[in-house]
């Protein structure tokens, strides 16, 4: 039981890790990046679809993000849900593809995006915690249900130091992506 209590809550802690892993690749850092048309999804058809599973999606130049959709009656549905989007990113149709210019970051919006990607990586912080604290509570439980002190105590020590490896790869992920937003 305790091995599966250590299990299970250093699989939540990956998941957490995956999760701000996309949250950060979908911020525009001022590159383009195909990924950040991740979030937007296209009503096709009445199904809620994923740009990329209407279109080749690819970035030509450092600034552009070009769409090319498999089919051509699709293009006002990518053009609305992109400019619904958070993305504030305006596209321009010619009848073939949907291009991106994805501007120039100003210093005030590069400042805002550091402080996103900060609140992001504290909301992932408070995830493993939560995560550590649910795992302690189950091994207290298995302790009154006459697993050895010994056991639990190692098992939270290993618990521990998951925990302060995520959160390690936390402070690594913002880091990068703040470097990325702050070089211009």
């Amino acid at each position: 039981m305790i091995k599966e209590v250590i299990s299970a809550s250093e699989d939540k802690m990956k998941k957490s890790i995956e999760v701000l892993s996309k949250e950060l690749q979908g911020l525009k850092a001022g590159r383009a990046n195909p990924s950040m048309l991740d979030r937007v999804v296209v009503d096709y058809y009445g199904t809620p679809t994923p740009i990329s599973g209407l279109a080749s999606v690819s970035t030509p130049e450092a600034r552009m993000i070009v769409i090319q959709p498999w089919d051509k009656s699709a293009m006002k549905e990518i053009e609305k849900a992109i400019q619904k989007s958070d993305l504030g990113l305006n596209p321009t149709n010619d009848g073939q593809v949907i291009r991106l210019l994805v501007p120039e970051l100003t210093e005030e919006t590069r400042k805002n995006l550091v402080k996103v990607v900060k609140k992001n990586g504290e909301d992932a912080k408070v995830a493993i915690r939560s995560i550590r604290r649910d795992a302690n509570d189950k091994l207290k439980a298995l302790k009154k249900e006459g697993a050895s002190e010994d056991e639990v105590k190692s098992a939270e020590e290993v618990i521990q130091k998951k925990t302060d490896s995520f959160v390690k790869e936390i402070d690594r992920l913002v880091d990068a992506k703040e470097k990325e937003i702050l070089t211009v």
